[in-house]
């Protein structure tokens, strides 16, 4: 392609050198350069591009996009200076891939909870109703029916482009994508269309990187802000938040709601460990999810749906048959009786809201053990919060390592005993191994009663000092099941 018309729509203070010149690629890792790349030099929270212009020159860049000229240039070199070079990738990176977010629709859904689930059931749903879809989730990337593994919430600029591309090029007429805060803020989205924005819900959680809970509310809120003004916003009107993700955007802005007015209501009329059946939209329907949370997600959908044009009725019988994100309130029973639940839930509102929903489903007698830890190297404030929520709403807690990552194992659980309310300690056991964790707990459970294992769900490893060991709750959970 050719650097001229990479740059079209780009904000450019100053060039040197040609931009007609043919780019073979865009790259923002030093390391990864090739002959005839344009290197973009992103100011990262680790390290800075602009230490690497020398070395991705040196690799065979012949472009270089900075937020600051070098005191001596090479008079081969074709140099860009931008304001910011995080936004200006996005804008490149769907320059290259020639726009691919214009050429579907792409809905976004950003909040602390609920995001992999609504992407996912959105995208279960469409594929129900005959369309090529597009998923781009924390789980796993879906182009139609391909897998795509994934590592991010949201992929970097140049990764994001070009699997939205081979999604055009392969027929999708929709993709649905989970938008983190992160991604907002370190600007992975610039440059992108948006055809709807979803906001689920907004609790305490990634305070490692935002520092203060109103940063947290004001990354989400931009995502809102810079929608287009024929895109829809859609928000959870129960959610304290919820008006404030729409008070300055220019898009077609909807609500939804089980409590109070909004757009779109329902109502849950009966809740069992294998479904619920929900009043919506003046019809009963039977959906194979569990709990408020879930309504909620379910909701969101259905709001979204018709937003998308959809039929009500399609969309109401195509709701009936789908199933949720992998990991997210995932029940298995034991040869015993004993009932278990994976979740991925890893704040004190998302453990609090699966507990919630156990407690309002299990029968008299039935016991809840809950199995849980906190990450290592992430926002600490949170684990005593967890832990006191486990305890307040679980007859058994057994305190485990999550992914302890660089930190001792040991010192987090202290970190989350310290939230142990006193009359509490009693029912509250430490087992750092968190395999050894969730046997004790099926050890511990009596036929009928609920283990509730929190905060990995889907995941597939246990990350210890860099090193990432193969770990599944479910396959861990199951085990100790067929042991006994």
């Amino acid at each position: 392609m050719i650097l001229k018309d990479l740059l079209h729509a780009v904000p450019v203070k100053e060039y040197k050198g040609q931009l007609d010149i043919e780019v073979t690629g865009l790259c923002f890792d030093s390391r990864a350069v090739v002959d005839g790349n344009l290197f973009i030099a992103v100011r990262g929270t680790h390290t800075d591009g602009h230490l690497y212009l020398q070395k991705a020159i040196d690799l065979g860049a012949n472009a270089v996009l900075v937020e600051e000229l070098p005191d001596e240039t090479n008079e081969d070199i074709t140099y860009i200076l931008v304001d910011d070079s995080s936004y200006v990738l996005g804008l490149v990176a769907a320059n290259y891939y020639d726009n691919p977010s214009h050429q579907l629709k792409l809905v976004g859904v950003t909040g602390t909870n609920g995001k992999t689930t609504v992407a996912t059931l959105l995208y279960n749903l469409f594929i129900g109703l005959s369309y090529q879809v597009g998923l781009l989730s924390t789980v796993e990337n879906r182009i139609s029916g391909r897998i795509i593994p994934t590592t991010h919430t949201t992929l970097d600029p140049i990764s994001l482009n070009k699997l939205l591309r081979e999604m055009v090029d392969e027929g999708c007429d929709y993709c649905f994508m989970e938008v983190s805060s992160h991604a907002v803020v370190q600007q992975r989205i610039a440059g992108l269309r948006f055809a709807g924005g979803i906001f689920t819900n907004i609790t305490h959680d990634h305070l490692d990187f935002h520092e203060t809970f109103d940063n947290y509310i004001k990354a989400k809120k931009k995502f809102f802000d810079d929608l287009d003004r024929d895109a829809f916003a859609l928000s959870n009107a129960d959610d304290r938040n919820g008006a404030v993700m729409l008070q300055n955007t220019v898009a077609y802005q909807k609500t939804y709601g089980l409590k109070g007015l909004a757009d779109f209501k329902m109502r849950i009329v009966e809740s069992h460990f294998d479904g619920m059946l929900l009043h919506l939209d003046g019809q009963d329907v039977w959906v194979k999810l569990v709990g408020h949370f879930n309504a909620y997600n379910l909701l969101a959908v259905y709001g979204a749906s018709i937003l998308l044009e959809q039929e009500t009725m399609k969309v109401l019988t195509a709701i009936s048959n789908i199933v949720g994100a992998e990991g997210r309130f995932e029940a298995l029973r034991s040869p015993q009786g004993q009932i278990g639940i994976v979740d991925y839930a890893h704040t004190p509102d998302a453990v609090e809201n699966v507990l919630d929903t156990v407690a309002d489903l299990r029968q008299a007698g039935q016991q809840i053990i809950t199995v849980i830890g906190c990450g290592g190297d992430r926002d600490k404030t949170k684990r005593p919060k967890m832990a006191k929520v486990a305890a307040l709403k679980s007859d058994t807690v057994i305190l485990t390592s999550d992914n302890p990552r660089s930190e001792d194992p040991l010192q987090i659980i202290r970190e989350m005993e310290a939230g142990i309310p006193a009359d509490k300690r009693k029912g509250v056991f430490s087992i750092s191994d968190r395999k050894e964790a969730i046997r004790a707990a099926c050890h511990l459970a009596q036929p009928g009663d609920i283990i509730v294992v929190a905060g990995k769900g889907h995941e597939k490893y246990q990350d210890i000092n860099g090193v990432k060991h193969h770990f599944d709750d479910k396959e861990q959970l199951a085990n100790a099941f067929n042991e006994q």
